[in-house]
């Protein structure tokens, strides 16, 4: 599962690490807690162009009656995908790259933060649609696409994102690969090691949003669980 990430990069950063196209959006400010229901930058392609565009963490599909569903779509496990109502359709038609740079887990209450070493960007892979109200006001949201973890982190939790290789991002959200082998073999486990420290609890409240989110804290006898 992930149900809490980070994008701490500027525009112009994360426009020239992901050879993005266009910026559809003015009201982006990085984060250091980004929880469910809260908009976030999203990469999708459309008539060959790559762009952001802002969306609500929190999958609702076009065809539900109530937009609450989405809190309970944050994550699509990988494993069916091509099985459940919600996702079956959008893996053919509504790719996306969820922008990240971390994400955060919890084990006995403590969490944690894992991300690239090099505070690269973590390209996640996601699913999106939009979602219409009864006062025709329409909604943008997306969901992460979960794996099993890698070793180096399965301690921890034993769910992770999908994060694809950067050479393979334009396929994923290239939306003319219909399909299934073509799209299924960029959803490949992560090879490189993340890494991952212990941070403090504040995280827990999504009213703190400050670098503190993510830096490690020195508790031993937290360190000891996994020795």
């Amino acid at each position: 599962m992930c149900g809490r990430k980070t994008l701490t990069k500027d525009m112009l950063s994360i426009i020239e690490e992901l050879s993005i196209d266009e910026w559809n959006t003015n009201n982006y400010a990085p984060s250091y807690n980004i929880a469910p229901t809260h908009s976030s930058p999203i990469l999708i392609n459309t008539n060959d162009t790559n762009f952001i565009k802002m969306m609500q963490w929190g999958l609702v599909p076009h065809w539900s009656k109530k937009k609450s569903i989405g809190t309970k779509i944050i994550n699509a496990r990988i494993e069916s995908l091509s099985e459940k109502l919600s996702f079956k359709n959008l893996l053919y038609t509504n790719r996306c790259v969820v922008v990240a740079d971390g994400y955060y887990e919890w084990n006995h209450n403590q969490p944690y933060y894992i991300f690239d070493k090099s505070r690269n960007i973590l390209p996640m892979a996601g699913l999106w649609s939009f979602w219409e109200s009864s006062s025709s006001d329409i909604v943008y949201t997306y969901t992460i696409i979960t794996t099993t973890a890698q070793k180096s982190i399965s301690h921890i939790h034993h769910r992770m994102p999908v994060i694809l290789n950067k050479k393979n991002i334009n396929q994923w959200i290239n939306c003319k690969i219909y399909n299934k082998r073509s799209v299924e073999q960029y959803l490949i486990p992560y090879k490189k090691n993340l890494s991952f420290h212990p941070v403090s609890t504040m995280v827990n409240s999504t009213n703190n949003n400050s670098r503190e989110c993510i830096e490690k804290i020195n508790d031993q006898q937290t360190l000891r669980l996994f020795q």
